[in-house]
């Protein structure tokens, strides 16, 4: 089979042949049908991430495909079977394998594609924003970023429970997509004035900061008190500054989310927000927007799109 491996930190990703691998007794062997690519992917590559494997490592955080083979100790699971999985890496190859308790079901309603791809970006908006944020009908979310994988799902999101969106991204065409996934205000982070803006807006009671750095700083002053501002990542390669005094005058929550942490930490509210927006697309009430797609030999130009920070949506690679 073809892997996408990185042989050590930063070195150029590499198709290369490998055996395909064989499930332990509790694991499954899927051939890969979509790999979804996230900012991680890049954090892995560079051996950045929190959890990077040894190297030689192959990227590939999400995955769907056919269960081709199952171990010994695996029930409720079958040769045949669609499924989806948040695999932590080792998604960008023609097979992976992987404990069959990361598997999450697929009915016929979604596509191989969007399967891959709403897992992580659309779990990250349903638990940080609920779970963690407590985003409230009524209430209203400031999201940084929102062309993006992660900001188009936390925009969609917040819609589905009834909050006002201001969506915050570079340019026109960028915040079109972004009007279309439901956001109801649009700023554009690019315009001289945008401290202006964002502050024409305020104050808001949360911020969904996938970007950080001084867009993630400017939108921190403007939270209501008692607002609470998430951390997703730090796009823009530096994180917000928030002063602490700001923080304790206005009883203001900043909150930390990490995806990878709930498959370890709390596995169960994982599947259970995975299984709900399964539901809620079913339903139409989200809508996994997917801007680019690469076959596996084209997977070095798909990250060097990702980033670049010019991708809209998600990314997926296609074996």
């Amino acid at each position: 089979m073809r892997i996408l491996s990185v042989s050590a930190p930063n070195a150029e990703p590499a198709i290369i042949s490998a055996p395909i691998p064989s499930p332990s007794e509790t694991q499954i062997q899927v051939r890969v049908a979509a790999t979804a690519l996230n900012f991680a992917d890049l954090l892995l590559i560079e051996g950045r991430y929190q959890d990077t494997p040894p190297f030689p490592v192959v990227p590939g955080l999400e995955i769907s495909g056919t269960i081709t083979a199952i171990g010994t100790k695996v029930t409720g699971q079958k040769v045949g079977d669609r499924i989806a999985a948040i695999v932590g890496h080792g998604g960008l190859a023609d097979y992976a394998v992987f404990e069959a308790g990361r598997a999450l079901g697929l009915r016929d309603t979604i596509d191989d594609a969007t399967a891959a791809a709403f897992q992580i970006t659309y779990a990250t908006a349903h638990l940080s924003l609920i779970r963690r944020a407590r985003l409230a009908k009524g209430e209203s979310l400031v999201v940084l970023g929102a062309a993006g994988g992660a900001g188009l799902a936390a925009v969609e999101v917040a819609k589905a429970i009834g909050a006002t969106v201001i969506a915050v991204a570079r340019g026109s065409e960028r915040l079109a997509i972004a009007r279309d996934a439901g956001a109801d205000i649009m700023i554009d982070s690019a315009d001289g004035d945008f401290s202006d803006a964002l502050r024409s807006h305020a104050p808001f009671d949360v911020v969904y900061d996938a970007v950080g750095g001084a867009t993630g700083t400017a939108a921190a002053r403007r939270l209501k008190p008692e607002g609470r501002h998430l951390l997703i990542g730090f796009a823009s390669g530096d994180h917000p500054t928030v002063k602490p005094n700001h923080l304790l005058v206005k009883n203001i929550d900043v909150i930390g989310f990490n995806i990878s942490a709930y498959s370890k930490i709390n596995p169960t509210a994982l599947t259970e927000s995975l299984k709900t927006l399964l539901h809620w697309h079913a339903k139409g009430a989200i809508r996994p927007h997917i801007g680019h797609t690469y076959p596996l030999a084209q997977a070095n130009a798909a990250l060097e799109l990702l980033k670049s920070r010019k991708a809209t949506g998600k990314i997926v690679i296609t074996p």
